[in-house]
């Protein structure tokens, strides 16, 4: 797998159980979901498309096994809407595989599919129970009996939530400590507000007979390009926002210092959400942990691509 040739933003979880040489770790995640206890690795067709079906990073890793089609979404940001999401992702799914089996949807024979199982990993800083079920009638109105049923089943993977299910998967709750031990840093002494810096320290911390370990430090360029993408842009725009306060300043009023905040922080968001989206297609992680750590760097980025100026002093 040509991990410096990704062609699309990717997260660290689908990194780590979307590829097609860690088999044996997503075999692992799902005989831990479902109970079950299948032992060829080969079993696993891996059939995550990359269409963008909202805003944002696509972050999904899906496969079939036993007959089973398995969506599994890791979210650092609780969001209600995934039934409506992962509908439309298995939509896709179902379409590329009547395609590649040559079923035919339109014909007079009942086709059979494999069944959709939906699940979301939620590992964000809002306190979330352990497991919760979203469904897609929760949008309609009350009493409204929807047409469309669709479930999506979160589990909060926080380190020491699900204790069951992490230490059921070695690799997740592996992942787990690497995002709790991360956060920790930041909130440490000179690693405040520098996630670049808690990365590094998370990984070199990491114990020894940890199995993710090799392949993060093999592959660290690009796993620091996705933890900075990922849980960075609160942090980068820190630095947006002081282009806003200083405007606000120069406007010289109570309120002007209000509004240049508000304006250098969203205009900030936009920016760097697109000259991350960029670089990640170009497999340009090493960029992204670059700009993320230098405002002069960052700001000659955004001019190279034609994005909106906005200057980020340093």
């Amino acid at each position: 797998m040509a991990v410096g040739n990704r062609e699309y933003s990717d997260r660290l979880f689908d990194f780590l159980f979307e590829s097609k040489e860690n088999k044996e770790w997503t075999m692992n995640l799902y005989n831990a979901l479902n109970g079950s206890r299948h032992t060829d690795p080969s079993d696993i067709e891996i059939i995550t498309t990359k269409e963008v079906l909202y805003l944002g990073m696509h972050n999904d890793v899906s496969f079939l096994i036993a007959n089973h089609m398995n969506l599994y979404e890791q979210q650092s940001t609780f969001n209600p809407n995934m039934p409506l999401r992962l509908m439309q992702y298995a939509g896709n799914i179902y379409d590329k595989y009547c395609k590649k089996h040559g079923l035919n949807k339109y014909g007079d024979t009942l086709l059979k599919l494999p069944v959709p199982k939906l699940v979301v990993f939620y590992n964000g800083t809002e306190a979330r129970r352990e497991e919760r079920i979203l469904r897609f009638s929760d949008s309609f109105p009350e009493d409204s009996d929807p047409d469309i049923a669709v479930k999506v089943r979160m589990l909060n993977v926080n380190y020491g939530k699900n204790t069951a299910l992490l230490a059921a998967c070695k690799p997740l709750q592996e992942y787990s400590w690497l995002v709790a031990e991360i956060r920790q840093h930041q909130e440490n002494g000179d690693q405040k507000d520098n996630l670049g810096i808690a990365i590094d320290e998370a990984i070199f911390n990491m114990p020894d007979d940890y199995l993710i370990k090799p392949f993060l430090v093999a592959h660290k360029v690009e796993v620091k390009g996705m933890l900075l993408t990922e849980y960075g842009e609160v942090e980068q725009m820190q630095l947006f926002m002081k282009d806003g306060e200083r405007k606000g300043r120069e406007e010289g009023i109570k309120e002007g210092i209000k509004e240049g905040r508000k304006e250098g922080k969203e205009k900030g968001l936009e920016q760097f959400s697109k000259l991350v989206q960029i670089l990640s297609k170009e497999g340009r992680f090493n960029d992204i942990v670059m700009a993320s750590e230098s405002s002069e760097y960052l700001n000659e980025l955004l001019k190279k691509y034609n994005i909106e100026e906005t200057e980020v002093e340093s």
